[in-house]
C-alpha cells in the first residue's frame, strides 16, 4: 500500500507572521519549522502520496535533492506521531 501522508488530527500546521515562519502545533509542544518544511506539510492532505509529494517540490525547486530529504524527513515526522 502506498502511503499517503495527513497530519495527525492532533497537529495544526500555522503561519507566525511575527516570526515570518510556520510552526507545527502538536500537544503539549510547538515546533517551529524551518526552510520548506512547511511547504511540504502543507502537501500533505491524505490525497498524494509520497512519490507525488516530491513531484510536486522538485518542480517548486529545481535542483533540491528532494528526491532523498523529504521522504525521510516524512518518515521522521511519522515517527513522532505528528503524521498518520
Amino acid at each position: 500500500m502506498t502511503w499517503r501522508p495527513a497530519l495527525h488530527r492532533a497537529a495544526v500546521l500555522r503561519h507566525d507572521p511575527v516570526r515570518d515562519t510556520d510552526l507545527l502545533l502538536v500537544p503539549e509542544r510547538v515546533v517551529v519549522l524551518r526552510g520548506s518544511a512547511g511547504a511540504v506539510l502543507r502537501l500533505c492532505d491524505g490525497d498524494r502520496d509520497v512519490d507525488e509529494i516530491v513531484a510536486a517540490l522538485g518542480a517548486r525547486f529545481p535542483g533540491a535533492p528532494v528526491d532523498s530529504e523529504v521522504p525521510r524527513f516524512l518518515s521522521a515526522l511519522r515517527k513522532e506521531g505528528w503524521l498518520l
